[in-house]
């Protein structure tokens, strides 16, 4: 039997130092661990308090980054491509999506929603507004259209009953688009009076569902500390 690999993962940490910080990018390379179901240890760096020897491990970068095997990782795509070919079937899940589709799905709702928060010009918020809405409508239908292989088994099928994009188990594009999701109706709720429509009833469900999963509900940062990051990431209106 092969030994199970040595992985440490290294992300920033929160204000306190301790907890995990908000950043989509360390949440997706946690739910992608937890969801091989592979042994790793989580390591919040405090970047006001960095040691020498971490700097030193991944000099001029930021977390998070990957030790595997004694090797050091730190391009986000690149250890998730790492990982999916290292991790492999029958001793871990597969996590690569087989419909291609599923892995641009929602791609471009976190580019929209930055452009919508640090806007500081009033005249332009409501089309921002409405930019976001209309990426956040076309995964919405994305996440409600049945797939091929619902389709095969009910051809007279409407609406989706999966519970992720590509199925009913989480996929490498849900670790990337779920946290972004996650921060999208804090901030936008905290600072823009503006939440995810509920009547995006795909989306709804894609979220409820999320929750369910140990790897997605253990690994958010809490809501304060989003609150608290984007705090002076957010534009002010005048």
């Amino acid at each position: 039997m092969v030994d199970e690999p040595k992985i440490e993962l290294f992300v920033k940490s929160s204000e306190d130092g301790e907890s995990i910080g908000a950043n989509p990018f360390s949440q997706r390379l946690s739910m992608i661990l937890m969801s091989k179901g592979c042994t790793f240890t989580l390591n919040t760096v405090d970047m006001k308090r960095c040691p020498d020897a971490l700097k030193e491990l991944a000099p001029g970068t930021q977390p998070p980054f990957l030790i595997y095997n004694g090797e050091v990782k730190t391009d986000v795509n690149k250890i998730e491509e790492f990982l999916e070919e290292k991790l492999t079937a029958p001793r871990y899940p597969c996590m690569t999506p087989k419909h291609k589709e599923s892995n641009t799905a929602g791609n471009d709702v976190f580019q929209k929603f930055s452009a919508y928060i640090k806007n500081q010009v009033p005249a332009q918020d409501d089309h921002l507004q409405k930019n976001l809405l209309r990426s956040l409508l076309k995964l919405d239908l994305y996440l409600k259209n049945p797939l091929p292989y619902e389709l095969c088994r009910d051809p007279k099928m409407t609406v989706s009953k999966r519970k992720f994009l590509d199925g009913d188990n989480l996929t490498l594009p849900d670790c990337n688009l779920l946290p972004k999701l996650h921060i999208i109706n804090i901030v936008c709720c905290q600072y823009r009076g503006f939440e995810i429509p509920k009547d995006l009833q795909g989306i709804s469900r894609y979220l409820a569902n999320a929750e369910e999963q140990k790897a997605f509900k253990y690994t958010c940062p809490h809501s304060s500390e989003i609150i608290l990051f984007y705090r002076d990431v957010v534009r002010k209106m005048p």
